[in-house]
C-alpha cells in the first residue's frame, strides 16, 4: 500500500530531513512513526500525500508511483488518504456537522449522500449528538474526534495521523489510538507519526524509527 525506497530529501538551505529510507508498509496494516521532534516524520508523511517530492528514491501508494502522478491526478490520490492533524485544523465557523462534511463537499458528494456519510462518521466517533455544536464549544478529545471524523468520512484506503494525542492527557491519548485500531481492523491502512514512545509501545503494532532523517529501527 505504502513503498519508500531509497528515498532522501533534502530542502534548499541544504537540511537534509529524509536519508535513503526504505520500508514498505502493506494494506490493511497499522504502524506507528517515531522518533525525536525533527527526525523526519512529519517530512515523510507530507511525501505520502504529495504536499512535499523527494529529492531522490520512489514513494509508490496504492500502486501508483507518485514521481510519475501528474499535478491533475493529486486530488485524485488524495481522495484515498485521510488525514489527522495535532491541532486538529477545524473551522469555528462552521457546525461540527459542516466540518466534517467538508471534504465530500469538496469532492461533489450530493447533500443526501454527504449527510449520510457524516452522520455515520460521526456516530463511529461518539459525537453524533453534538453535530450541531461549534467545535469551539467541544473539549480538546472531543475536538480531535472531530478531526478523526473528518479524515474518515470519504471511507480512505489510507489513514495518516500526525501527533494525533500531542495536546491530550494519557487517557484520551489511549483513546484515539483505540480509534485507529477501529478502522484498521475494517481494512483501512494506517500510519500514525508520534513521539509518545510509551503511549505507542502499549499498542503492539509496527514501530518504525527515525533519527536524523534515517530509519534506524524497524520492530
Amino acid at each position: 500500500m505504502i513503498q519508500f525506497e531509497h528515498v532522501s530529501k533534502r530542502y534548499d538551505q541544504g537540511h537534509d530531513a529524509l536519508k535513503d529510507v526504505s520500508f514498505t508498509l502493506n494494506a490493511g496494516e497499522m504502524a506507528f512513526l517515531t522518533g525525536h521532534s525533527g527526525a523526519g516524520k512529519s517530512t515523510l508523511l507530507k511525501l505520502i500525500m504529495l504536499m512535499e517530492r523527494p529529492s531522490s528514491g520512489q514513494v509508490t501508494v496504492a500502486e501508483q508511483d507518485l514521481g510519475r502522478l501528474s499535478r491533475s491526478g493529486i486530488p485524485y490520490l488524495r481522495r484515498s488518504i485521510g488525514v489527522v492533524f495535532q491541532n486538529h485544523q477545524l473551522l469555528s465557523d462552521r457546525t461540527v456537522f459542516d466540518n466534517v462534511a467538508l471534504p465530500l463537499h469538496i469532492s461533489g458528494y450530493s447533500p443526501e449522500d454527504a449527510a449520510r456519510r457524516v452522520r455515520a462518521a460521526l456516530d463511529k466517533v461518539g459525537l453524533l449528538a453534538k453535530e450541531k455544536m461549534n467545535p469551539l464549544a467541544l473539549s480538546s478529545g472531543e475536538q480531535q474526534r472531530v478531526g478523526i471524523a473528518r479524515a474518515i468520512v470519504h471511507k480512505p484506503k489510507v489513514l495518516l495521523a500526525d501527533e494525533p494525542t500531542g495536546n491530550l492527557d494519557p487517557q484520551l491519548s489511549q483513546e484515539i489510538m483505540r480509534l485507529f485500531e477501529q478502522f484498521n481492523r475494517v481494512g483501512t491502512t494506517v500510519l500514525v507519526a508520534s513521539h509518545d514512545v510509551s503511549l505507542i509501545s502499549k499498542m503492539r503494532h509496527r514501530m518504525l524509527v527515525l533519527k536524523e532523517g534515517r530509519l534506524i529501527g524497524d520492530e
